[in-house]
């Protein structure tokens, strides 16, 4: 993936096992718990280039979050508080070599941020 490219969608749930019939059901959608990622079931669509989570909804998260590859949070972050977002979630190691952050947009959107590799099949 590319700097800019939407690279997962996390979808907000209450019940994992009804959210994970549902959308393999309606979709087709390959939902599965990977290693080191248990308890956030991870979507895959049938093109195999679209996919997510699903994550439990909670107080700050409920709606779904799209998540843009950046070569630099640090970087993107300056950037957009420069041009009027605020920054929802500070930077957050996922693996060694990879990070993730949440901003919100000047109309109040939040928006993922993802920088590095991970190897979750």
């Amino acid at each position: 993936m590319a700097h800019g490219d939407i690279t997962h969608i996390d979808i907000p749930v209450s019940d994992m096992g009804r959210a994970t019939a549902f959308y393999s059901t309606l979709f087709g959608w390959q939902i599965a718990e990977v290693p080191g990622f248990e308890g956030y079931p991870m979507w895959q669509a049938p093109n195999r280039i679209s996919g997510g989570g699903l994550a439990p909804r909670g107080d700050g998260f409920t709606q779904p979050r799209s998540y843009v590859e950046v070569d630099s949070i640090d970087d993107t972050v300056a950037a957009a508080v420069q041009h009027g977002a605020t920054v929802a979630m500070d930077k957050q190691p996922i693996s060694e070599t990879s990070w993730w952050a949440v901003i919100a947009d000047p109309d109040g959107n939040m928006i993922g941020l993802y920088e590095g590799v991970t190897d979750a099949g």
